[in-house]
């Protein structure tokens, strides 16, 4: 090979490493593919790291990856856990986990890290915040930024989820940022969502928004070791007295309330317990498939308009429109509503 390379004029060389270049662009999707189905945990990282990419070429390649990992996927029980800062997630994440592997279950855990608003970097520290749960052989974990996604949700954790049940994980678990943002999405893409709370912040229920409430499945109050023990035993009393005062789920579930030490590895085995009941139950009564094929509609619909949006923008003109439109909103030479609607206008023609 390195003779025949030498023995081309620059020109040709040129085309046929373009050629090359551009059949390994072409075969990158089916290659990740092949090694990941058979669990290659390298092949898994390559293959979020693809969907991931903003980059047109990248895009293409990723959308046909997705496409050949979906009859291997579907295959799992996908956890949403969020909760405020400092409750405790990847301490809670490394304790469940490891419960979960002594059941016998392939772990992925897609932990969704803030972004700064300011420097647009994130802090990706999950991996040594569960260090010991990182280095088993059945875990993948995989940090994300999370950008301007709201509910503290990657853009393209959807597509993680699949990837990792086509790599034969059967527990997904998704760790949001949890600082109250639209939780909505959380609860879009899993089966069971956990609402992690702490005890002994002043009231309980105060500035608890209602909504996370009535989504959680379950709600655990982490942190009940030692002194923080008794509070913790009352926090539970009150929620379980506030999920009461909600509407019925419509799956029939009642949500639970729990209390746990994960640093102690106390009360751990009851939110496994519970997540299983709850899978059962709403296998059973058939709430599992329809809950799954709903969220299918609502990953069509997200991804349409993501791409309405990105037509919106690539459109010839428009960007400059929207640069010299700032400008005289700034300027109050126009109103914003105004602005949006001539834009708008435009584009449509």
């Amino acid at each position: 090979m390195a003779f025949y390379l030498y023995r081309m004029t620059r020109t040709n060389k040129d085309r046929w490493l373009e050629k090359r270049k551009m059949h390994r662009e072409r075969m990158r999707s089916q290659d990740i593919y092949q090694r990941l189905v058979k669990g290659d945990r390298v092949a898994l990282s390559e293959g979020i790291t693809l969907v991931e990419s903003i980059k047109p070429s990248d895009e293409a390649e990723a959308q046909k990856l997705i496409e050949l990992c979906m009859p291997h996927s579907g295959n799992s029980v996908r956890i949403g856990i969020t909760g405020v800062p400092g409750v405790g997630k990847s301490t809670f994440i490394e304790t469940f986990g490891k419960h979960l592997i002594a059941e016998g279950s392939k772990i992925a855990v897609l932990a969704v890290d803030p972004t700064s608003s300011v420097s647009k970097g994130s802090i990706l520290g999950d991996k040594t915040r569960m260090e010991e749960l990182s280095n088993h052989e059945s875990v993948f974990i995989r940090p994300t930024a999370a950008g301007d996604s709201l509910g503290g949700v990657a853009r393209k954790t959807r597509e993680s989820i699949i990837l990792c049940e086509a790599a034969g994980f059967d527990k997904i678990l998704i760790e949001t940022v949890g600082v109250g943002q639209s939780e909505t999405l959380v609860n879009s893409m899993v089966d069971f969502f956990l609402l992690l709370m702490l005890s002994g912040a002043g009231d309980e229920l105060q500035g608890i928004k209602k909504g996370i409430m009535e989504m959680a499945d379950a709600v655990v109050i982490t942190k009940a070791d030692g002194e923080n023990a008794q509070r913790a035993k009352k926090a539970a009393a009150e929620y379980k007295g506030a999920i009461h005062l909600f509407h019925p789920n419509s799956n029939g579930w009642i949500p639970k309330v729990l209390i746990c030490s994960a640093l102690q590895d106390e009360g751990i085995d009851n939110v496994v317990e519970t997540i299983n009941s709850y899978v059962n139950t709403v296998k059973v009564s058939g709430w599992f498939e329809k809950n799954r094929a709903e969220q299918d509609v609502n990953w069509y619909r997200s991804t349409l308009n993501e791409l309405i949006l990105k037509s919106f923008y690539k459109k010839d003109g428009v960007t400059n429109d929207i640069h010299g439109f700032e400008n005289s909103i700034r300027n109050n030479e126009v109103s914003p509503f105004k602005a949006a609607e001539v834009t708008f206008k435009k584009y449509k023609k």
